[in-house]
């Protein structure tokens, strides 16, 4: 396998309980010694706990818990979050990565993850990738006084799963895996939901196909999956496989293509039961959009915003084989990407991006659908749009739109009830 995929240098460095450690840095104590929950005290007991010491993990106290969840015995100080710190020592650790490998080397993965990849460097530096990712990791111990973790791997997936599973086990926080891993270390990995990139929505799903282990996912008929989820299950197969064909350089494309997108400010909080109404009202809009401007699209994007309390969240996009201007496609790669990696948090924003334009008439049939019913598939989605652009956007409405958590007869009024 080494020999027909891609073997890089990659980094996958993770701040070890970075807001508590953050917090326990600015008041002078060690977090993997004292007992501190990183939580908004007015919320009381019910209060999400945003993060906690390397101390109390050890205890059993979990991260992203509720107050009332941890143990009566267990005695512990209260931090409430400062998302500013939190950001600025996030930008010294990038300035760090940054002193090391250039722009176009380094991926952002969230505030306290970032993928660098050093195979450009090592003959520079006259270093092994371990070796160079030791030196960071004291580089960022030094100057910041944060713990950081390390995966290494010849891609992303191998770096990031190497450092969920393995590294933080490690006394130097480092874990390298190599192809020659995948049987004995990935196929390992269980539940299923333990995996990069497998929720536990995702994990149910594949439970109800027999597949209980990485190794069962590995040796699955890959058509099948793709067949049932599309290009996320093609996705599954491969990373069960320790195939990454990814590159940091991809996601800086996407960052640069010709997009539409629509953003949507929440005014309550939502989850996993009412949300996907809003994600399908806003998808609906998009792919309206698409054909007002004979557009398809490439890749779908889905972002979700956490509360004002959290103020994280994600963004991921998925490549279409297909371009497509079908609500229902959008709609299908929209729910995958929520599925994979929704975290059980209050949501308050939800972005959706169709990416990769391109014109109409430059679409291929899709295989799996006749001319003729792409053909009604457009005259009737037409129809909609004509009889909406003349008479309002609330002129015809589905029935989900009539639930109490929809927004869509709302934002029409708001916004104007025709298409501009």
């Amino acid at each position: 396998m080494a020999e027909i995929y891609p073997k890089r240098n990659i980094l996958c460095i993770d701040l070890k309980s970075f807001f508590a450690s953050c917090e326990c840095i600015e008041r002078g104590i060690d977090p993997f010694t004292y007992p501190l929950v990183v939580a908004n005290p007015k919320q009381g007991d019910g209060a999400i706990t945003l993060a906690v010491t390397p101390y109390l993990k050890k205890l059993g106290v979990k991260s992203r818990g509720r107050l009332y969840e941890i143990d009566k015995n267990i005695h512990y100080e209260i931090a409430k979050p400062r998302m500013n710190l939190y950001i600025n020592k996030s930008k010294e650790v990038i300035g760090i990565y940054l002193d090391y490998v250039s722009d176009e080397d380094l991926h952002i993965y969230s505030i306290d993850e970032c993928f660098l990849d050093v195979t450009n460097y090592l003959k520079m530096y006259k270093k092994s990738d371990e070796e160079l990712a030791t030196e960071i990791l004291e580089t960022i111990y030094k100057k910041t006084g944060l713990t950081a973790t390390c995966g290494i791997g010849p891609n992303m997936l191998l770096a990031k799963v190497a450092m969920d599973i393995e590294a933080k086990h490690n006394k130097n926080n480092i874990a390298k895996w190599t192809y020659q891993d995948i049987e004995e270390k990935l196929w390992a990995i269980s539940p299923l939901s333990k995996m990069w990139g497998i929720g536990k929505r995702m994990e149910k799903n594949l439970n109800l196909k027999g597949i209980y282990s990485l190794k069962d996912l590995a040796l699955y008929d890959k058509n099948i999956l793709k067949e049932e989820f599309g290009v996320m299950g093609l996705e599954l197969w491969n990373h069960a496989n320790g195939i990454d064909l990814s590159k940091i350089s991809d996601y800086k494309k996407i960052a640069k293509s010709e997009s539409f997108s629509h953003s949507q400010v929440l005014f309550k909080d939502y989850n996993e039961n009412n949300i996907k109404i809003i994600i399908a009202e806003m998808v609906d809009l998009l792919a309206a959009r698409l054909r007002k401007n004979n557009k398809l699209t490439g890749w779908i994007g889905l972002g979700i915003g956490y509360s004002k309390e959290i103020d994280n969240g994600f963004f991921h996009a998925i490549k279409l084989d297909n371009p497509t201007d079908s609500a229902y496609e959008i709609l299908r790669y929209a729910l995958i990407i929520f599925d994979k990696f929704y975290e059980f948090l209050p949501i308050r924003k939800v972005t959706i991006s169709c990416g990769n334009l391109q014109k109409r008439e430059n679409v291929q049939l899709n295989l799996f659908e006749t001319e003729k019913e792409e053909q009604n598939r457009q005259n009737i989605n037409e129809t909609i749009d004509e009889i909406k652009s003349k008479f309002g956007k609330n002129s015809l409405l589905k029935a989900t739109n009539l639930l109490k958590d929809s927004t869509a007869r709302d934002r029409n009024q708001k916004i104007g009830g025709h298409y501009s």
